[in-house]
């Protein structure tokens, strides 16, 4: 089955809505590169990297959807690794569709609310509005209403990231109003504390947030940035195959970090 590209980016940037978001400039959300113009296959995966460009290829896909993109580092000169990978887009008519923090903070796709669901947690609430980046909230919280042992969240994050999680135990022993926020937000441990969570679920911080942590009387898991953003792209590529009956394949390439 063929569908028009133009089709499926139309309905991407509906759901998605890039244009409420100020992002960093290096997103660069939507069609970052065309195809000539037909989608028979659809891949997803976290980064626009060389390496999973040539495993996309392999796949047949003609769409790649992705959280981070083509453009975050400079772009030119076109020369070395940059042309092969220009080149090898253009060869094999793979068009790539990236989007960041509205993919982040989507109610529904989001990689917050796909992360929340997937701990069980129900009754979202927008939480996150970064004011370095005006918009809207690019992450979730819940209140439980029934308190969560802090050990009892970290077994939970481990079996849903199925990789080892950092616990900055700086709160109480329980949790109770939960926010998410993925990828690197544990820079803005202040951020989520002033929105009142006691605890703050994201991918990754710097060593300082540590002593912040515990300053501001805040559990903070870190369970890795890649890992915490591999929701929102899957949750994209279904709900694109769900509506125009496309294959779809999700590239896992992780960066560990």
């Amino acid at each position: 089955m063929s569908v028009s590209l133009a089709q499926v980016i139309a309905h991407a940037d509906r759901l998605l809505k890039p244009d409420q978001f100020t992002d960093y400039p290096g997103a660069v959300n939507g069609l970052q590169m065309e195809n000539r113009g037909s989608v028979t296959r659809l891949a997803a995966a976290v980064d626009a990297s060389a390496a999973v460009l040539q495993k996309v290829v392999a796949t047949g896909a003609d769409l790649l959807l992705v959280h981070h993109g083509l453009f975050w580092s400079p772009t030119t000169p076109w020369t070395g690794a940059r042309v092969r990978q220009l080149r090898l887009l253009v060869e094999r008519n793979l068009a790539v569709y990236s989007m960041h923090l509205p993919l982040d903070g989507h109610p529904r796709l989001g990689n917050a609310a796909q992360l929340a669901r997937a701990l069980g947690f129900r009754a979202l609430k927008p939480f996150f509005r970064d004011p370095q980046h005006p918009g809207p909230a690019i992450g979730c919280q819940t209140t439980l209403a029934r308190p969560l042992a802090r050990e009892e969240l970290q077994q939970r994050l481990e079996q849903v990231l199925q990789r080892p999680v950092t616990l900055l135990a700086g709160g109480g022993a329980s949790c109770r109003r939960i926010g998410i926020c993925t990828g690197g937000a544990g820079s803005q441990l202040a951020l989520a504390r002033r929105e009142g969570v006691d605890t703050f679920i994201t991918g990754e911080g710097p060593h300082w947030s540590h002593a912040l942590a515990e300053d501001l009387g805040l559990n903070a898991f870190y369970g890795g940035h890649y890992a915490t953003e591999t929701f929102g792209v899957k949750a994209l590529a279904k709900t694109l195959a769900d509506k125009f009956g496309l294959p779809w394949e999700f590239i896992d390439h992780p960066s560990g970090l």
